[in-house]
């Protein structure tokens, strides 16, 4: 979309793209909520939801350790 809407003979460097994105990516989020009429959960909402969700395939960093430091504590 860029460089369709770019002057002709611009040249965009391919390790740019990252780092120019990044900058402009919350002016660009904000321009497509509005757009989309997107209204997000309450802000303290989200981080709550998110910090009750275990992957259970990825153990607790504790059970890790527990199971890590087990068989050397026997030993």
């Amino acid at each position: 979309l860029v460089i369709e809407h770019a002057d002709d003979g611009i040249v965009f460097p391919p390790e740019r793209w990252a780092a120019t994105f990044r900058s402009h990516a919350q002016l660009i989020l904000r321009e497509l909520r509005e757009y989309l009429a997107y209204s997000p959960p309450p802000l303290l909402q989200r981080p709550i939801e998110d910090a009750q969700k275990i992957h259970k395939q990825r153990p607790i960093l504790q059970e890790q350790l527990a199971t890590t430091i087990q068989p050397t504590a026997e030993a």
